[in-house]
Formats: C-alpha cells, structure tokens, sequence
C-alpha cells in the first residue's frame, strides 16, 4: 500500500468516523489485506466499572473497524470499492479487557467481488488475547443511492 493511499484509510479511520475518534482508535498498519489498529484505556470505555474492564461493545468495535481497515487495504489499489458495511460478525470474548493499551489486527481470509471475510484479534498491552472474531463484509463497486433525513 503506498504512503498515499495508508493516508487515506488513516483520515477515514480516524477522522472522518467520529465513533472510532470517540474510542481514539490509531490505525498503525495496513497493506496486503491485513491492518493493525491501537487504542489506550480510557474511563470512558470501561464497561466493569468495578473490574474497569472495556466494555464489550468497544471490543467489538475495534474488531469491526480492524477487519473493515483490513479489506480496505486490498481494495484501495483496486480502486473500485465505493462502500461497504457488515453483514455478520461473530466475537469470542476470551479474556476481561483489562490493560493500558491495546492492539486489534485483522486479517482478510477471502476477499470476493461481493463478500469479504475476515479473522481479527484483539490483545491488551501484556499480550494477553482478549478477544477473536470473524467477520463478513458487503462490498459495493458502484456508487448506491444514500437515503438522509435532512
């Protein structure tokens, strides 16, 4: 993926989606169908506020977003993708998300004209696996029709 294009998928990740600004998810890596995205522990995120663990809906997240990045970065230098959105995504939670930081990778298992998949993973800042997933996505190669209330 050249500078160029990692630049592109970088603003769109981070800033243009103002959900993954509200989780402070940095995209570090993305090329060849996989992705790497990182986020530090806020108190914002915490789900257990006993635990002060994350909330599982922010793991779930991260992992949507990374598996997204991951096809992204295989369609970018196609340059034929005009949308995409999730169709099934299955989250394992195997660990409490407790750290200081953590790291989300996705990789594309297949990438198809219409339907992507995807596996991703989601480790705290000692390594620990906290959660896996697999991933569907819909891909759309020609422009659709947005549908906004204004």
């Amino acid at each position: 993926m050249s500078p160029e294009k990692f630049e592109l998928l970088r603003q769109f990740t981070e800033e243009l989606v103002t959900f993954n600004k509200t989780l402070g998810l940095r995209l570090v890596e993305a090329g060849e169908g996989s992705a790497k995205l990182h986020f530090d522990f806020k108190p914002e995120l915490v789900g257990n506020f006993i635990l002060k663990i994350l909330h599982g809906g922010v793991i779930s997240a991260a992992l949507d977003v990374v598996g997204a990045c991951a096809i992204m970065s295989t369609y970018l230098d196609q340059g034929d993708m005009h949308g995409m959105g999730t169709v099934d995504m299955r989250v394992d939670f195997l660990n409490p998300g407790s750290g200081s930081g953590f790291t989300a990778t996705g990789t594309v298992l297949r990438a198809g004209r219409i339907l992507c998949s995807t596996r991703m993973e989601l480790h705290n800042d000692l390594g620990e696996l906290i959660a896996a997933g697999t991933a569907v996505y819909r891909i759309s190669r020609k422009p659709e029709k947005v549908f906004m209330n204004v």
